[in-house]
């Protein structure tokens, strides 16, 4: 089994294959992903890595507050995304009222 790990505080600069080798020096990665923003491509600055469960501590332990390229870690166990809100809005509109342009 897999535990999935938050990698937070990371340099514009890491790419999954670094965040991968940082990772590999405490525990097995299976894989590794830095999170980019979708219209510029650029890195949002975390990421997630998902280890062998036996290794999920060794990691946190080893990596969280250290330096990678030039920035502290923040290393921990990822939390479930929770479910997205906006059931009451519709999908049309964001909630205005009015239905339309008057003119």
């Amino acid at each position: 089994m897999a535990t999935k790990l938050f990698m937070g505080n990371l340099s514009w600069d890491v790419t999954d294959e670094v965040l991968q080798e940082a990772v590999a020096r405490y525990g097995r990665t299976i894989s590794a992903r830095v999170m980019t923003d979708r219209d510029t491509g650029r890195s949002r600055g975390f990421g997630f890595v998902e280890v062998e469960d036996a290794d999920a501590q060794n990691v946190i332990s080893g990596l969280n507050g250290q330096s990678l390229m030039g920035r502290p870690l923040t290393v921990n166990l990822a939390r479930e995304r929770e479910p997205r809100s906006g059931g009451d809005r519709g999908g049309y509109g964001g909630g205005r009222s009015g239905g339309g342009r008057r003119y």
